[in-house]
C-alpha cells in the first residue's frame, strides 16, 4: 500500500471521530462521543447530534493531528463517511472533508460507513482484506457478506426489521437500563442464567440467511408484567443467548455454503462478550479461522473510514466533489 496521509473523518450519527492514516498504518484516531447528551432521551436526537459534531470536530480534527504529529500540510487526500447514517450528521463530515480537500487542492474520498465496518476485522493484519464470510452486526445493521476481495461484495443476508444492536438497546430501555441498553444488558447478563427463559430463536431454521429480531424484543416486552421469581440478569442472559444463538448458527451456515473458512466479526455489538465467546468455541470446533476487530475499531470511529479510504487510493481511486451524501447507502447494489 502506498504511503499516502489520509485524514478521515465519520459523523455518520452520534459519534464525531477523526484519524490519520499513513499507508496502512493507523498514526492516530480520536472519537467525540455524544453519549451523555442523547441518554438524557434514552435514544439519539438527529438534531443534537448535528449541532454537537459542529460544535466537536473541529477540536478533534486538531487532537488527532497534533496526536499524529502531522500538519494539514502533510495531509494527501481527504476522505469521509457519506452513508448510511443520519443525513444532518452525514452533512457535517463531508462538507469538512470537502473543504478541506478543495483548500488544499488534494483528493476526496467519500467512504461507505458499511464497508468500513466490513473491512476492520483486516486492518492491521499481514494479509489484508481476503475472501471470508463477514458478520456486521451493529445498532443500525445487521449483515452477513461474502468477501472475495477488496470491493467484491455479495449480500447474503440482512435483517428484515430491528437490528440486533437496536434489539439490545430497546431491550435495555424496556428493562429500565441506562442508556445505550446494548452494553448494560451484556454487564448484567453476565450474573444471569441464559437458560431460564426460553426466548423465541426467530429464523434460525429458514431457508435463507435472514435475520428477525422484532419478535423476541415483543417476547420479552410481553414477558415483563409477570417477572415472578425471574431475576434481571436471568432475562438479560436469555435475551442475550437467544440474539447470539442466532447471529452464530446463521454466519456458521453461511460460511459452509459459501465455502469460506474465514469469519470476520465487525460493528458495535461485537464488542458483545458472549457473542465473541461462541463465535471463538463455535469456530475453532469448526477449523475456521475467526477475526474480531478491536474493541476501538468495533464501534463507530474514523479509523476504520481511514483504512478504506487507504485501500481506495490504492487501488487508483477517488470521488468526484459532486457525490453527496446517502443516508441509506447500501454497501452492496
Amino acid at each position: 500500500m502506498s504511503e499516502v496521509t489520509v485524514l478521515a473523518i465519520e459523523t455518520s450519527c452520534d459519534e464525531t471521530a477523526a484519524a490519520v492514516m499513513r499507508g496502512d498504518a493507523l498514526l492516530s484516531s480520536e472519537v467525540a462521543s455524544q453519549i451523555p447528551l442523547h441518554a438524557l432521551t434514552g435514544g439519539v436526537v438527529p438534531e443534537v447530534a448535528s449541532r454537537n459534531h459542529l460544535r466537536a470536530l473541529r477540536p478533534v480534527i486538531t487532537r488527532t493531528l497534533a496526536a499524529a504529529g502531522v500538519a494539514l500540510a502533510d495531509i494527501d487526500a481527504f476522505a469521509a463517511t457519506c452513508g448510511p447514517g443520519l443525513a444532518s450528521s452525514l452533512m457535517i463530515g463531508t462538507s469538512v472533508a470537502k473543504g478541506l480537500a478543495v483548500a488544499r487542492r488534494k483528493p476526496y474520498l467519500a467512504i461507505n460507513h458499511l464497508e468500513g465496518h466490513l473491512l476492520s476485522p483486516f486492518f492491521g493484519t499481514a494479509e489484508g482484506v481476503r475472501p471470508a464470510v463477514a458478520l456486521v452486526v451493529s445498532g443500525g445493521h445487521t449483515l452477513l457478506v461474502e468477501i472475495e476481495a477488496f470491493g467484491k461484495y455479495r449480500l447474503l443476508g440482512q435483517t428484515q426489521d430491528d437490528a440486533a444492536g437496536e434489539a439490545f438497546d430497546k431491550v435495555g430501555k424496556l428493562l429500565g437500563l441506562p442508556y445505550p441498553g446494548g452494553p448494560n444488558v451484556n454487564r448484567i447478563a453476565a450474573d444471569g442464567d441464559a437458560m431460564r427463559v426460553d426466548f423465541p430463536r426467530s429464523m434460525l431454521h429458514s431457508d435463507d440467511f435472514d435475520f428477525s429480531f422484532s419478535g423476541l424484543k415483543t417476547a420479552v416486552r410481553y414477558l415483563l408484567p409477570k417477572l415472578g421469581g425471574i431475576s434481571l440478569p436471568d432475562v438479560c442472559a436469555s435475551f442475550q443467548e437467544a440474539v447470539v444463538d442466532v447471529l452464530v448458527a446463521k454466519t456458521l451456515r453461511a460460511s459452509e455454503a459459501t465455502g469460506r473458512r474465514v469469519i470476520a466479526l465487525s460493528g458495535g455489538v461485537s464488542c458483545n462478550t458472549r457473542l465473541r465467546e461462541k463465535f471463538r468455541a463455535a469456530s475453532a470446533a469448526r477449523g475456521l479461522e475467526l477475526l474480531v476487530a478491536e474493541p476501538a475499531l468495533c464501534t463507530d470511529n474514523a479509523a476504520m473510514i481511514g483504512y478504506v479510504a487507504a485501500l481506495k487510493l490504492a487501488h487508483g481511486e477517488t470521488s468526484p466533489l459532486s457525490v453527496d451524501i446517502d443516508p441509506n447507502l447500501r454497501l452492496v447494489a
